[in-house]
């Protein structure tokens, strides 16, 4: 409202021009800020009347006092010292009694204030640890909170990043194709046609390896387990990969330590990371090189599979980072999300995978699977 000296339909010459006339009062609040006030408020209100009770208890303890120490024929001069201890013992009382109320709405007001920011969008929003145990890990857990909140706004704005700029490249060489059929630049043969079929099929490869991480990452990946022999499962998956292994002049071995019980586990998903790792150990592995399938007990629990290769290795500063999602090297031509997938696959097995490596003596890809049968 404007001050009540101003006359509302009348403008004064020395009003800014850029200004609203009849000048508007101080913005509104949010609501999340309004509700915090108003919480506040009402233990101000408590201390008030914790104040009128104290005042009261203080009058009618020295009182009583006075009343008892008559009855009790205590001496007339002891009755204000009496009197006084009453008083300051009521005093401190109230005082603790303050101290523990503003301790306990002050850390409850941040909270209140905090949350209201995350519920406008930022999530970069910490309280301080304070006040009682318990309001203390209220905090805790409101940090923990937003932090997860933060991170998961940061990977879902990296996995779009990530997502437009894979697609783009099939996208653009499928829509430059077309358009050089359609103006009669290129002739509608195979050797025009094939690399649009193709980028389609890198291109429905990155949605399903996509469908999959999403899945799994959600743990919403639904597994079809059933019994299977580990070194069949292997020899298959190396089958599938020897005519490309021969052709880039690498040796490709397989090798199952006979005492393996049947597992407990999905096929179709294990022979998913088999051909991940066994994908990405081809690419990486020069002619001549050696790359090795083991499948061994590990320990009474565990069943463990090794994927060693001969290739250049990977930098001390990338290994950490290998199984992060689109994360590859500079001379891949993959997406970046064959480790991911991997990883994501073996840990909704129950199990664990590990990568080492060397520059210029290879990598090792190894993976754990639970011997015992669980129920997912």
């Amino acid at each position: 409202m404007p001050p009540p000296f101003f006359h509302r339909s009348r403008r004064p010459r020395w009003w800014p021009e850029n200004e609203p006339w009849p000048p508007q009062g101080p913005p509104a609040r949010p609501a999340w800020r309004q509700r915090s006030r108003f919480f506040v408020g009402r233990f101000v209100a408590l201390f008030l009347f914790l104040a009128l009770f104290t005042v009261g208890g203080c009058a009618l303890t020295l009182w009583v006092t006075v009343a008892a120490s008559r009855a009790a024929g205590i001496p007339a001069g002891a009755v204000p010292f009496l009197g006084f201890s009453a008083f300051v013992v009521v005093t401190l009382s109230f005082v603790s009694a303050l101290r523990g109320l503003v301790r306990m709405t002050a850390p409850i007001g941040d909270l209140m204030d905090a949350a209201g920011q995350v519920e406008a969008g930022d999530y970069a929003t910490r309280v301080r640890e304070r006040g009682p145990r318990e309001v203390r890990a209220l905090a805790r857990a409101f940090n923990a909170m937003t932090a997860r909140l933060q991170s998961d706004a940061e990977q879902r704005r990296n996995l779009l990043a990530d997502v437009t700029h894979e697609l783009r490249t099939p996208l653009t060489v499928i829509q430059g194709n077309l358009e050089g059929l359609l103006d009669g630049v290129y002739p509608a043969d195979e050797a025009h046609l094939a690399p649009i079929l193709e980028e389609t099929r890198v291109m429905a490869r990155l949605i399903d390896d996509l469908r999959t991480l999403s899945l799994a990452e959600s743990g919403a990946l639904k597994l079809h387990t059933e019994s299977t022999d580990l070194g069949v499962l292997l020899g298959e998956a190396a089958a599938s990969f020897r005519g490309q292994a021969d052709a880039a002049g690498v040796t490709l071995t397989v090798n199952v330590a006979p005492e393996l019980p049947l597992l407990e586990l999905d096929p179709e998903r294990i022979r998913e990371v088999l051909g991940n790792l066994l994908s990405n150990g081809l690419r990486h592995t020069a002619r001549g090189g050696a790359l090795q399938i083991t499948a061994e007990a590990a320990g009474e629990k565990n069943a463990r599979v090794t994927v060693t290769d001969t290739g250049a290795g990977i930098p001390p500063e990338a290994l950490p980072r290998v199984f992060d999602r689109f994360y590859k090297s500079a001379d891949s031509d993959g997406s970046g999300l064959g480790l991911a997938i991997a990883k994501n696959l073996v840990v909704a097995h129950g199990g664990e995978i590990t990568a080492e490596s060397a520059v210029g003596k290879g990598t090792r890809l190894e993976f754990t699977l639970p011997l015992e049968r669980k129920d997912f």
